[in-house]
């Protein structure tokens, strides 16, 4: 069953006005604009190619390191814009932190993997790093399991563990808001639940986002979905977007009751 709440209009944590983004002449996302709520977690659903993961990846700049990308319109972060001239990509990242399809464990110990992160933003003192670290693995449930082994390599843990990880690296930067790209895909079902179970106790201080294609993990861990199709021009579109159970129950669009029921996509 998925997570009911009402989501009051000023709790907006990001919000996008009518962003268009192109890969070089490539017309990638069309006119975007929706509101996030703070403290929430935001399903990107729709089919293969829809521009999912670049829509997700529009909130902390990573498009920017593509050759040729482009983006118009505005993206807000706390009613500042992350596209101005005075946004600091670096401090934008700290505050938007992103975990990956599969697990990008650094080849360092377990410990390093959590503490590069405050060590560039210029943490120096052994005590704070380890405090960082075991607050960190502790929001992932990880610490009880790795506090024996933090000198060990972190690509030495099971796959499940090195997502948790790879979140717990995330959080140790203490960010705002995560993304999450598909971050379940490559897991088996124990950890599936094991990373959904920890997305639903991390929304009580975070505000997440994730991309998925498994309809029953949005249904039983988002609060709000937003549906992209591939419009007959090829750009992606935001079809709809609101509450996830009042969407699945009662799609607005019929393109959106075709895709979660699986009558294409």
């Amino acid at each position: 069953m998925g997570v009911n709440i009402s989501v009051p209009a000023q709790s907006a944590k990001l919000k996008t006005r009518a962003v268009n983004l192109f890969y070089g002449s490539h017309h990638a996302l069309g006119d975007i604009t929706f509101d996030i709520p703070a403290r929430s977690i935001t399903a990107i659903i729709g089919p293969s190619g829809c521009g999912k993961s670049t829509l997700l990846r529009l909130f902390n700049r990573m498009n920017d390191l593509i050759p040729a990308c482009t983006v118009s319109g505005e993206v807000f972060l706390n009613e500042v814009p992350i596209y101005g001239k005075d946004m600091d990509v670096v401090t934008l990242r700290q505050k938007v932190g992103i975990v990956f399809q599969k697990p990008n464990v650094f080849p360092m110990s377990v410990y390093d993997n959590i503490v590069i992160g405050p060590k560039h933003h210029g943490i120096k003192s052994k005590r704070d790093l380890m405090e960082i670290a075991e607050r960190s693995l502790s929001q992932v449930a990880m610490w009880d399991e790795v506090k024996d082994i933090l000198n060990k390599p972190g690509l030495g843990l099971a796959t499940g563990q090195q997502q948790r990880l790879c979140i717990a690296r995330a959080l140790a930067v203490e960010p705002e808001v995560l993304l999450m790209d598909e971050s379940c895909s490559a897991l088996d079902p124990e950890s599936t639940m094991k990373i959904e179970e920890l997305m639903l106790n991390l929304v009580r201080s975070y505000t997440i986002i994730i991309v998925t294609h498994n309809m029953e993990q949005a249904l039983r861990v988002s609060h709000m979905s937003a549906f992209l199709i591939i419009g007959e021009d090829k750009v992606g579109k935001l079809v709809e977007y609101g509450l996830t159970r009042q969407m699945f129950i009662n799609p607005k669009d019929k393109r959106t009751e075709d895709y979660i029921t699986g009558r294409f996509g």
